[in-house]
């Protein structure tokens, strides 16, 4: 049985060069016409797909947050199934997040760069899908290390995946390691921030700190 993935729709081509082309140029410094000739249609039979550039970009970051939290809680179902430990679930959801962060790269400076351009619903939405995304991170994580206090747990959830989206700025993708080689490197560096966070938990906790 084959195991080969679909081959992407117009839709989803477009999306991906649209991605790609305001990464690198910005969301102004991009048009209609360039986009559908990077996928070989003309720049009106765009709009047989989309709106204009604002419902892309709307649709790219929408739609990577929810993937991720999507993702994420498909991991925690399959884990609950398997009767997997906490610790192996937090492996599993470094990973996917991981993949996001190395096969992504475009999203991570969009969302960095474009994102007060969205509509304030989309905006809204946006915000509230990475919320959920982040809170079962700290239900997870707290799992595995019970004495992490809740604010700790969430300042360290935030601070790994700061490391995990720094992909786009490690350098041009022929000076880094293999993608095998620095997919395990984040990995040993998130599970060490973590481990780190748990290690301190004897003294002053990050929330405390914020107080004073």
């Amino acid at each position: 049985m084959s195991t080969q993935a679909p081959a992407p729709t117009r839709r989803e081509q477009i999306l991906k060069e649209a991605a790609r082309l305001f990464a690198e140029r910005g969301f102004h410094g991009v048009g209609v016409d360039e986009i559908g000739a990077a996928v070989g249609i003309s720049g009106p039979g765009l709009y047989r797909h989309f709106a204009g550039k604002e419902a892309m970009l709307a649709e790219l970051l929408v739609g990577i947050s929810g993937r991720l939290l999507t993702g994420g809680k498909r991991r925690a179902a399959e884990a609950t199934e398997a009767g997997d430990a906490p610790a192996a679930l937090l492996d599993s959801l470094i990973e996917g997040h991981i993949d996001f962060a190395l096969d992504d790269r475009p999203l991570i400076i969009l969302h960095d760069r474009e994102l007060d351009r969205l509509r304030d619903t989309d905006r809204k939405l946006v915000r509230s899908l990475q919320r959920q995304y982040v809170e079962l991170w700290v239900e997870v994580v707290r799992r595995v290390y019970p004495g992490l206090a809740e604010a700790d747990a969430r300042a360290c959830v935030h601070a790994v995946f700061g490391l995990l989206n720094s992909t786009p700025h490690l350098g041009r993708p022929g000076a880094l390691p293999g993608r095998e080689a620095t997919a395990a490197l984040l990995h040993r560096l998130a599970l060490g921030a973590f481990g780190a966070a748990h290690a301190s938990d004897g003294g002053a906790h990050a929330s405390d700190a914020l107080d004073r």
